[in-house]
């Protein structure tokens, strides 16, 4: 890979660069260069500017986009160039800064690798500006499920509790976690970089046996979507070991190689851990963790990054800190137990 021997990063501007910027895309919407401004339109418009859906919204906008999800594959291919994002967690405004520093749809082809929901103030706006990007340009969004896109995780982790607190009961969040079920499992970037949330599965050899999996259901407590969703990589051992996590697995440097150069592969680019510095290569640059939520759970004092992948699948890395806030008094409050 182009960016091999050398690997390639940006420090993103400061949170003063982008203070009070308004989006490209705020204002094209409004002036009707994507379309009449109704309808998905609209809803963007208000998304973009931390605004929250009404209920018959959510219903419309969860239709729409499982429509989109039921046509896709397991596998979604992707054209580069494109930018990967990684997990986001209800952080609106640092959701906001990626599309401010990694461009905007539809003139940037986004790779979200899930993990929209819980831990995070603003889930409810994350995932719903996720999807009305989608039905606005399916061919230039393209989403995958993360582990926290679960009925049985989000009852634990916050976003059963936000649905009910901002809407007064629990129908938004049943709209959202039966449209988990829709979601693919992964994508594959011009046939050279394969990116899922989690990591690798004994049960996987090769992309194809991905395709083929059965993903219209809950996460299952095991097997190879459960991997997919929940693993990850191991600088310590070789092969497959028991996941501390309680689910998947963790797998070692030679597993990577393996799964690599059998489906002919520059790398593995997946989310799902915390990394201090934003991303974190693995396994002799078979693999690559991006994280995309700064200061995870308002606490942990971490960068973020996100990954461009240019038309030669060239990887160069940017960088961010938290956005500024507004709307949050509480932020620097100690987070609830739930968050860690």
């Amino acid at each position: 890979m182009a960016d091999a021997d050398e690997p390639k990063f940006i420090q993103m501007r400061s949170i003063d660069d982008t203070e009070g910027e308004e989006l490209k895309v705020v204002g094209e919407l409004k002036a009707g260069q994507h379309g009449e401004f109704s309808g998905n339109n609209k809803q963007l418009a208000k998304l973009l500017e931390y605004g929250l859906l009404e209920e018959r919204e959510v219903e419309e906008l969860c239709r729409q986009a499982t429509e989109i999800f039921e046509r896709e594959d397991n596998v979604k291919q992707v054209a580069a160039p494109c930018v990967v994002v990684g997990d986001i967690h209800g952080q609106l405004h640092d959701f906001i800064e990626i599309l401010k520093i990694g461009g905007q749809p539809p003139d940037t082809n986004f790779v979200f690798m899930g993990d929209f929901v819980d831990r995070g103030y603003y889930s409810v706006e994350c995932v719903s500006l996720v999807l009305a990007f989608k039905v606005r340009w399916p061919d230039r969004v393209t989403i995958m499920r993360g582990n926290h896109e679960s009925r049985q995780i989000t009852q634990v982790y916050g976003f059963y509790d936000e649905c009910e607190r901002k809407y007064g009961s629990a129908n938004v969040w049943r709209m959202f976690t039966e449209l988990f079920d829709y979601m693919p499992l992964g994508a594959l970037i011009d046939r050279r970089i394969f990116a899922v949330h989690g990591g690798l599965s004994p049960s996987i050899d090769d992309v194809d046996q991905i395709r083929a999996l059965d993903r219209f259901n809950e996460i299952p407590e095991d097997g190879p979507i459960c991997d997919l969703l929940w693993s990850d990589p191991t600088p310590d051992s070789k092969g497959w070991s028991v996941s501390p996590r309680g689910a998947g697995f963790v797998f070692g440097v030679d597993v990577s190689e393996k799964f690599t150069k059998r489906n002919r592969l520059d790398l593995v680019v997946r989310a799902h851990q915390l990394v201090m510095e934003g991303y974190q290569w693995m396994h002799d640059r078979h693999v690559v963790t991006v994280f995309s939520a700064p200061n995870y759970c308002y606490r942990c004092a971490n960068q973020a990054a996100i990954m461009e992948v240019d038309e030669n699948c060239t990887t160069v890395f940017k960088q961010f800190d938290p956005a500024p806030r507004r709307g949050e008094p509480h932020v620097s409050q100690r987070a609830p137990d739930y968050f860690l």
